[in-house]
């Protein structure tokens, strides 16, 4: 089932989220975050993006794979229950990333190049592993929503600014999106 996704002013999207239970209510969300993602053309989706302030989200980092920025790219489609990052390591660099949460809206965000971290896959076995490149920027993308943290609280108070318009404007709703929606009211 395609679920809708909450948009910017939601205040599911500032709230800090709680550990997952492994039920089949856990798997059976895990099945429609898969399709209201590939249904919005997203690379990744995390729990609160629904309206769950589980600790929870999905990333496929396929779409890259023909990417002449990421010639070396090795795709990536996981699930990442009850995550910790346990460690960033490298160089910041800059990638323009978007949201699913936050349509039409664009900005350039500095992130670490490597991580470490721990997490239950979707059968719940616990793994512990290191991802580089674009496949960490997609995590610690994902791994910000179950912290409350958007990517534009990363971006320069100057860009803020001169985005503000844009961002009142989807709490109001006055935006374009081909995927379903839940507007905070």
């Amino acid at each position: 089932m395609i679920l809708p996704i909450s948009c910017f002013g939601s205040p599911i999207l500032r709230a800090k989220t709680k550990n997952v239970s492994f039920d089949q209510s856990t798997k059976d969300l895990i099945h429609n975050m898969w399709e209201t993602m590939y249904n919005a053309n997203g690379v990744g989706l995390a729990a609160p993006q629904v309206n769950k302030d589980l600790r929870l989200f999905i990333i496929d980092t396929s779409s890259f794979q023909d990417d002449n920025d990421f010639p070396n790219h090795i795709p990536l489609k996981e699930v990442f229950i009850n995550p910790i990052i346990k460690k960033e390591e490298g160089e910041r660099w800059e990638f323009n990333e978007g949201c699913l949460s936050i349509p039409d809206i664009r900005e350039y965000v500095k992130r670490k190049s490597v991580i470490h971290i721990d997490f239950y896959d979707e059968n719940f076995k616990l793994k512990s592993k290191k991802y580089t490149g674009i496949n960490a920027r997609v995590i610690q993308h994902e791994y910000d929503h179950l912290n409350g943290v958007l990517f534009i609280d990363k971006i320069s108070v100057l860009k803020k600014r001169m985005i503000n318009r844009k961002l009142k404007d989807i709490t109001k709703g006055k935006f374009n999106t081909s995927y379903k929606i839940r507007l905070f009211k």
